[in-house]
């Protein structure tokens, strides 16, 4: 099992991860240890997930490894994404037994969502 997963950030973009990772995923802050906020970034969970945005001054987005993220409704998902101005890519059929597709955060950093087909 996998505790959380881990994306890397811009100092200072706090404000951005919230209004992407809450604003349109629907995830909630979870607060960070005291010892650990001081360094920045910020903390969210929800749908069985737990993702960390960490702080990196030399950041650049990853564009080729992300999460894989399995979510309840992947229509509304982009649709929500899509009105808020996130491009959505649906994969064509490579992962048997699952919808898929990608996208990106406000970082620049890949994601990728997937449901079971029925």
């Amino acid at each position: 099992m996998i505790h959380h997963v881990q994306l890397a950030c811009p100092r200072r973009s706090e404000d951005l991860s919230r209004a992407f990772y809450v604003g349109v995923l629907g995830m909630v802050e979870k607060p960070k240890p005291p010892a650990l906020a001081a360094r920045g970034g910020c903390w969210f969970t929800g749908y069985g997930i737990e993702l960390h945005l960490g702080v990196e001054d030399d950041f650049r987005p990853a564009r080729k490894a992300h999460p894989g993220l399995l979510w309840p409704d992947l229509d509304d998902l982009a649709a929500r994404l899509e009105a808020a101005g996130h491009a959505v890519t649906w994969g064509d059929g490579e992962l048997p037994g699952m919808r898929r597709f990608h996208t990106h955060d406000v970082h620049g950093n890949r994601l990728e969502f997937l449901a079971p087909l029925p």
